[in-house]
């Protein structure tokens, strides 16, 4: 996973990584890893893809497996041996850096960002870096996707700052927020064995229309959004987005 610092880096660190895939989120449910990687395979239409953030490779395996040719950038190094040691892992090509300012060989049809990932680089600044380094790499008429899911500040109780995200048998979630400076911090208890494991990471959210015109800034424009990677309508009530940015042809 990317971050843009050594408080991120740790958080990404070998005790998160050996445990990542093990998450029974909806995220690594078989149908949407599917669907996610059915959507992003026809934007590529035969072309290279960049993914920021690789990680563990939920994504980019089976997008290889569907002969799209991936590159990552990521710059936790325990998350990439965990790509490495999977099947097909070995010839997915991966540098480690911050994808808000990494650069790699080649140009790329398609570059995406799922699951929140953005969100990782905790100032505008570096967001709108991220946009511009996209674009760097982009062919004309590329695309960019990112996933990230739509601020949920309506579910905070009034006066109240926090929100409770998940309550299941071995986890509880815990989002945080600023919202004064577009933050947030994540806290998770995870039940290890007999005891209880407590870790938290910050981030930065973004609404929709801030990442439209940090698009624009890079010389992209909209070309799609949708609910979901099945292409469900985006709506006022969506609790996520995945979002298309083209970079203009020619």
């Amino acid at each position: 996973m990317p971050t843009p610092d050594a408080e991120h880096e740790d958080f990404f660190g070998e005790h998160v990584a050996t445990r990542y895939d093990q998450s029974t989120g909806e995220e690594f449910d078989p149908a949407v890893i599917e669907a996610t990687a059915d959507f992003l395979a026809g934007l590529a239409a035969g072309g290279r893809a960049l993914e920021l953030g690789i990680g563990t490779g939920r994504i980019a395996l089976p997008l290889a497996r569907r002969g799209v040719e991936v590159h990552g950038i990521d710059l936790s190094q325990p998350m990439v041996d965990q790509l490495r040691a999977k099947p097909g892992g070995e010839a997915i090509a991966v540098t480690i850096g911050d994808f808000s300012t990494t650069r790699v060989d080649g140009a790329f049809a398609l570059a995406y960002v799922v699951f929140n990932t953005i969100s990782n680089l905790t100032t505008q600044a570096a967001q709108v870096a991220c946009f511009r380094n996209v674009a760097a790499h982009l062919v004309p008429g590329g695309r960019f996707v990112i996933e990230l899911g739509v601020p949920d500040l309506r579910r905070l109780p009034h006066g109240e700052t926090s929100i409770v995200f998940d309550i299941s048998a071995d986890h509880w979630g815990i989002d945080e927020y600023d919202v004064a400076n577009q933050g947030l911090v994540s806290h998770h208890f995870t039940r290890v064995g007999d005891g209880i494991e407590y870790s938290a990471g910050p981030f930065r959210y973004a609404w929709p229309a801030e990442l439209d015109l940090m698009a624009e800034l890079a010389g992209m424009r909209l070309v799609e959004r949708w609910s979901g990677w099945r292409r469900e309508p985006f709506t006022s009530e969506s609790r996520k987005h995945v979002s298309v940015w083209e970079k203009p042809p020619g």
